[in-house]
Formats: structure tokens, sequence, C-alpha cells
């Protein structure tokens, strides 16, 4: 987990993450714990589907832990950036992409939950094509398949969670 890039988020999307990474660590840890020790009780590991699945969910919640406490340590929080019409990190853009118009957030997906918009990551390969772009501008950009997209910005406006 080197990844040192800051991530824009919502002072709501920030207090729900935090309120999250809490329940997990607390209580996700203990209701973890009890039924590792409950299917250990139950004999042979080896054949012990219950033990299994409960090491399993363990890790899954440890790796969400992991990444809730990364992505809060280096979160940036507050209002989103207002729009000047360049696509950035918290802006809402429309776009005709490859023909078809879209419109999506620049962002992390943590920041939009609840909303029904698409999200890009600024360091995919279409957040990374369109980043300081303004409106009107077209790029084309290689896909991580080879195949050439072209982009076309249409509006870029405020992120309103």
């Amino acid at each position: 987990m080197s990844d040192t890039s800051v991530t824009w988020l919502t002072q709501d999307a920030y207090a729900r993450l935090t309120s999250e990474l809490e329940q997990l660590s607390v209580q996700g840890r203990n209701e973890i714990a009890k039924k590792i020790e409950s299917a250990r009780e139950e004999g042979d590991l080896k054949e012990n589907g219950g033990y299994h699945a409960a090491k399993e969910e363990q890790g899954k919640i440890e790796a969400r832990i992991r990444v809730l406490t990364q992505l809060l340590r280096t979160a940036t929080v507050g209002d989103a950036p207002e729009s000047h019409g360049v696509v950035e990190p918290g802006t809402v853009v429309t776009a005709i992409i490859q023909g078809d118009s879209s419109t999506f957030l620049i962002g992390n997906r943590e920041m939009a939950a609840g909303s029904d918009l698409d999200v890009y990551s600024e360091a995919s390969p279409l957040g990374t094509a369109i980043i300081g772009l303004s409106i009107g501008d077209k790029k084309k950009y290689t896909a991580p398949n080879g195949k050439e997209i072209s982009v076309e910005i249409l509006k870029v406006e405020t992120f309103r969670p």
C-alpha cells in the first residue's frame, strides 16, 4: 500500500467511511473471532467448512480495513471543487465516448455511494486521458485492450451528492 495519491471525499462520505472503519475494526473483528473460535471447537480444521468460511471472511474484513485506513489517511475532505469547465477530480463530466453520450464522476467510488453516477478514477485510462481537458476538447487515448478511443467533453459540472 505505497500509493500516496490523495483522494477527494465529501464530508458525508468521510463520515460514512470512518464509521464503517470503526465498526469493522471493533465489532467486525470481534464477531469474526467468535465465529472462528466456534468453528475451531467443532474439531478437525482440515474438513471444517465453517472454519474456512470464517477465515475467508476475516481476510475480507482485514482487507477492507486496510483499504479504508489508507483512503481516509490520504483523503482531502470538503466540498466538491467548483467547476470551471475543466475536468478535474470531483467533477461530473458529460462526454461523447466512441459516439455514445455518457455522464460520470471523476473520482473515487466511495464518494458517490448512493448515487446512480458511474465513477471513473482519475488514474483510470479514461480519467488520465481527460483530466485537464475543457468543454469542447476532443482527445483519443489507447484503452488497455489496445483499442483507440475517442472522447469529446460536452459538459463539466460541480459534483452535488
